[in-house]
Order: structure tokens, then C-alpha cells, then sequence
């Protein structure tokens, strides 16, 4: 009996997380500011301008949404324009033609399906549809203007307050400016098209709640932290090899065979005087050079003879030395790279290829063998 009340008692308690000290203090500011622009706008029109403008409740949910839980997809300025303009608008329809006594249940019950065939879920909008069929005296005289004036207008004058208000204290919003964010690495995400991410929030009834671009940032830094363990903690700079080759932008192309057959080397990075990395001459890179007709072997020493600048292809995504080594893993097994550079202070610190990490993955599995 005990049990059964612990577990009907947890499932009673709060399920958000406890929130950071930061947010305390950001969202109430935020929604007083959001608050205080409408109401500054209300001011303004009705006297300047006389439009049929007031204060409604359903903008201090918008609020909530807005300044407490921007990522969310039904705070995003699609869900809360449209979706309070097309609620207030089905409302008034529904005040219209229904009876009094079923205008509250079927105004909330439209709005609702309005909003989900317009991809605008907003909760705050099926408050705006129970206020205007609760008292009909306040949209009467405006008829569907009631959607434009105040809803529309305020409800915009909200976002863009938010859109400045986050802006101003590090938050990114609309969530879907995706220039603004540092998009998760295609190699991360377990391989997943955001095709699949979406059907799985489909799959799981979530849509609502998180978005494909939410749910690829979480993936991609669990699928980081995985590899972390899975590796324990080895880094770029553990595994990647450090006795480098390498040629300036000035190398003829004689020089860079020369040092290819020489040393056995698979690839050649092209360095500045600056030791930052400029770009890589692989081995494919000298063959299509050779097979072009711009050099013959054997190569003589000639005065337009080809430079490393010529022929080398951009060195690519390059990692930090204290990346841990199993994020490369998808970027090397999926896409086709045959060469990570690796930097140490903004200058090339080494290089790591497929035989390092079938390295790791040998030595791992004679380690696990073993136990």
C-alpha cells in the first residue's frame, strides 16, 4: 500500500526540472516587457489612431510561452500569431451561428482544429476563443476585426518584444532561425535524415512538444557523450599522428612526388609560413595532376612547373587536439573522408586517418577480448 501511494505521489510531483538561477530572473523580466509594450501600443493607438484596441487575458499565456520556453514549437511566431488570429476568428464566427449556450464549447473545439490544420498550435489561442464566446459584447461591434485588433496586433507586438528580448539577453528566438545556431555536425545525430528525426516525433506524439531541430541537438551531443565513454575519454590528439610532412604553397610538384615516395605517406598538408593549415594534396590529387598533361614523368625542374597551390584540395573540417575521437567516427566510416587535420592553437598539430582509428578500434577490441 505504501508503494502504491510513493508511486502515485511521484507521479503527482512536479515534472520540470528545477529552473536555473539565470531564467529566474529572464522570463518574469522578459513577459513585464512583453506586457508592458502591448500595453504601451494600446495606449498609443487608442488615442492616437482610435482603434477598438485592450489588454486581453490570453496574451499573459503567450507570455509564459514566449519568455519561459522559447525553443518550444508553440511559442514560435507562426504558432502564436496565427494561432491566436485564426482562434479569435473562428470564435467570433462561432458566436455568430451557434446558441449561447454551446458557444464556449464549440469556439474552443474549432479553434483547436483550426490551429492543428494550420500547423499553429498555441495553447493561449483557445483561451482568446473561450474569451470571445464568454462575452460576445467585446467582439459584436468588431466582428472578425476582433482577430486583427487586438489579437493579431498585440499578439505580434509580443514575438517582436521577444524576438528583441532574447537577442538582447543571449537566447536565440524564433528557434527557427537557424543562421543564428550552430547547426548540429552532419556526421552527429546517429546518421538520422531530419526526415526520420520528424517520424519519430511523429511516431511518439511529439511534435508538439520538441522540434526536429531540438531533437537532432540532443542526439548529436548524446551520440558525442556516448562515443566519450565508449573510447574513455581518448582524444584526437591521443591517436592522431604527430610526425608530419608536410609542404608550403610554393612546393613544386616534383617535390611533392619526391616526398610521397620517400616517405610512404598517403597525404601531404600544405602549410604556411604561420604553420596554419592551408589545404592537402592526397594521392589522387598528384595521379589526376600527372594525367592531366599539366606535368609528365619524369619530371624536370621547369620554370611553370605546378606548385603545391595548384593541385591541393581544401584540407576540409578540421578538429580541435581535445575532441574526443569517437565523434569521428560516423564523418570516417560514412562520408568518405580519408583525412582529419588536427589543430592545436589554430596551427596543424597532426593529422588523423582510417589506419588511426582501425587502430583504436583493434586495440579496444583485443582490450575488451582480453577481459
Amino acid at each position: 500500500m505504501t508503494s502504491r501511494l510513493s508511486a502515485i505521489l511521484h507521479h503527482l510531483a512536479p515534472a520540470l526540472p528545477a529552473a536555473a538561477a539565470r531564467e529566474l530572473a529572464r522570463a518574469p523580466l522578459g513577459a513585464a516587457a512583453g506586457i508592458l509594450v502591448c500595453a504601451g501600443l494600446v495606449a498609443l493607438l487608442q488615442d492616437g489612431a482610435g482603434l477598438p484596441l485592450h489588454l486581453i487575458a490570453p496574451l499573459g499565456a503567450t507570455a509564459v510561452l514566449v519568455f519561459a520556453v522559447p525553443n518550444s514549437p508553440l511559442a514560435q511566431p507562426w504558432s502564436a500569431v496565427a494561432g491566436n488570429v485564426v482562434s479569435a476568428a473562428v470564435a467570433v464566427v462561432v458566436v455568430f451561428v451557434s446558441p449561447a449556450s454551446l458557444a464556449p464549447v464549440l469556439a474552443v473545439a474549432a479553434a483547436i482544429l483550426a490551429m492543428l490544420l494550420l500547423r499553429a498550435l498555441h495553447p493561449p489561442g483557445g483561451a482568446v476563443a473561450l474569451l470571445a464566446a464568454l462575452d460576445p459584447s467585446g467582439t459584436e461591434g468588431a466582428g472578425l476585426m476582433f482577430a486583427l485588433a487586438p489579437v493579431g496586433l498585440l499578439t505580434a507586438a509580443m514575438v517582436l518584444a521577444g524576438i528583441a528580448f532574447h537577442r538582447v539577453s543571449g537566447r536565440v528566438y524564433p528557434f527557427r532561425l537557424v543562421e543564428d545556431l550552430p547547426a548540429p555536425p552532419s556526421d552527429l545525430r546517429l546518421g538520422l535524415s531530419e526526415v526520420e528525426l520528424g517520424e519519430l516525433l511523429r511516431r511518439f506524439n511529439q511534435t508538439p512538444n520538441i522540434g526536429v531541430a531540438d531533437l537532432s541537438r540532443l542526439l548529436a551531443a548524446a551520440e558525442a557523450e556516448a562515443a566519450h565513454h565508449r573510447f574513455d575519454a581518448v582524444t584526437c590528439g591521443d591517436v592522431m599522428t604527430r610526425d608530419l610532412i608536410t609542404a608550403d604553397p610554393d612546393t613544386p610538384l616534383s617535390e611533392a612526388v619526391r616526398l610521397f615516395r620517400a616517405h610512404a605517406i598517403k597525404s601531404l598538408p600544405v602549410v604556411g609560413k604561420d604553420g596554419k593549415l592551408i589545404g592537402l594534396i592526397l594521392q589522387a590529387d598528384l595521379i589526376a595532376a600527372l594525367v592531366s598533361g599539366r606535368a609528365s614523368l619524369p619530371l624536370p625542374v621547369r620554370r611553370k612547373e605546378p606548385r603545391a597551390r595548384d593541385i591541393m584540395r581544401a584540407a576540409g573540417a578540421a578538429v580541435a587536439h581535445d575532441l574526443p575521437v569517437g565523434v569521428l567516427l560516423n564523418r570516417l566510416a560514412r562520408q568518405g573522408v580519408e583525412v582529419v587535420p588536427v589543430l592545436r592553437d589554430g596551427q596543424l598539430a597532426g593529422i588523423i586517418t582510417r589506419s588511426d582509428i582501425l587502430a583504436l578500434l583493434l586495440k579496444g577490441a583485443v582490450r575488451s577480448g582480453a577481459s
